[in-house]
């Protein structure tokens, strides 16, 4: 056959908002910044589209040289991690489009027509996750994502989402290794396990280098527990630090990944985060990679849109794998124009993060509670309690109020400040 060459690229830069509801809360963790969606327009020779996204603030690779493919075969280029996310994903529609068969079917050998799928939410109040668990339920999921932090109550999150959904229902707790030790973990897990039947999975507990302490937190619960994937890890199977693996990053690495998981007999969730065009891509990987057995996250459900013109629906926790050609999805190209990015949309106005336990001590933070922000260095020092029921953060906008000016500028000279209640 032959191929066509890729004839242009075109990026447009996108600010798609997170949903009203939790967009205060994705701004205090600096999750709005995902907001900001650069979509990959491919044509090649033959007059074929194919159409790819980046989320620029949380990706495994920023596509950056768009035009040095012009002039290309796509077929030559299209499993190049190094090409970044939005312009290899454009690739594979672009492709799958020219030789008429799905995305999938270019990956390999299908296993799978449907494929499970999670909603996801960062952390938030505990009353704000029982309606995202509602939301969820709503829009067809079975089972949803948590980030279980230590200056949230986890234990009232667990009891008003478990409240809120039927039985069924699961919970995946993620942790970010904020349980630190084995000795702080093993309690905590046990005691929240045997409280909440929902919690179906144990995510990044403590840090998965630590091999001996992953293990005597396998043996001592019975919920599963996963880690990122990597090929160290891999290769550690025999230390039994895990029970199964987040998977995520390019295609090539991906594919990897899930091949070598299914040698060591382990399942995985694919974390492939973005609008309806990477979801599509995600059910198509998933379509292929047998171990890719728990529900895949996309975060598909915090954005206010998802640049579809027909969305993926998901119904009993399953999404469709598309079967047209390419990723069997179209852009809504409406979407360009009204998300088109000004520039200055990512900025946000002087806060303080204030976190409270119910003894009346309190702690002041600067800003945001982002992974790079005083209060992860704060928590990750195991000073207070990794779990504490009645605990509570909440955020205040600096504005002109003087007294919140100078305690904004003593935070910020500090790191932080605790007060005695």
């Amino acid at each position: 056959m032959n191929q066509s060459r890729i004839a242009s690229v075109e990026t447009h830069l996108l600010w798609v908002p997170t949903r009203q509801v939790i967009r205060r809360e994705m701004e205090r963790a600096l999750i709005h910044a995902w907001s900001e969606v650069e979509v990959t327009i491919v044509e090649l020779e033959s007059g074929v589209i194919g159409t790819g996204e980046t989320i620029q603030n949380y990706t495994w690779g920023r596509s950056v040289d768009h035009q040095a493919v012009v002039g290309d075969n796509p077929f030559e280029l299209m499993w190049q991690d190094r090409l970044g996310a939005g312009l290899q994903m454009a690739l594979l529609d672009a492709t799958g489009k020219e030789a008429g068969v799905p995305v999938s079917r270019l990956l390999g050998e299908p296993c799978r027509t449907h494929c499970p799928v999670s909603h996801w939410g960062h952390d938030m109040p505990p009353e704000l996750y029982r309606q995202e668990a509602l939301w969820a339920m709503e829009h067809g999921y079975t089972s949803m994502k948590i980030k279980t932090r230590p200056w949230f109550d986890v234990v009232e999150t667990l009891d008003l989402i478990s409240d809120a959904t039927p039985d069924t229902f699961e919970i995946d707790t993620d942790w970010n290794d904020f349980l630190l030790s084995a000795p702080r973990a093993i309690p905590v897990l046990r005691y929240l396990e045997g409280r909440f039947p929902k919690m179906a999975l144990v995510e990044g507990p403590i840090q998965a280098a630590d091999s001996s302490g992953n293990k005597a937190i396998r043996d001592a619960i019975t919920c599963p527990v996963a880690h990122h994937y990597s090929d160290e890890l891999a290769l550690r199977i025999d230390h039994g630090g895990c029970d199964g693996y987040v998977m995520a990053g390019g295609v090539s690495a991906v594919m990897r990944g899930g091949h070598a998981a299914a040698a060591c007999g382990q399942p995985f969730f694919l974390q492939m985060v973005g609008t309806g065009l990477t979801a599509a891509l995600a059910a198509h990987i998933g379509s292929v990679l047998s171990h890719a057995q728990w529900p895949a996250i996309t975060c598909t459900g915090v954005y206010e849109h998802d640049l579809l013109t027909d969305s993926l629906e998901v119904r009993h926790g399953l999404v469709t794998v598309p079967d047209g050609p390419g990723l069997g999805v179209e852009l809504d190209r409406e979407a360009l124009s009204r998300f088109k990015a000004r520039g200055d949309e990512i900025d946000l106005p002087p806060r303080i993060v204030t976190y409270r336990q119910p003894d009346g001590l309190t702690v002041h933070f600067a800003n945001n509670s982002h992974n790079s922000s005083a209060v992860w260095a704060f928590f990750r020092r195991g000073t207070l309690p990794v779990l504490m029921p009645g605990v509570t953060t909440t955020m205040v906008d600096v504005g002109d109020d003087l007294e919140l000016v100078e305690l904004h500028r003593r935070i910020s000279a500090a790191g932080y400040l605790v007060e005695s209640g």
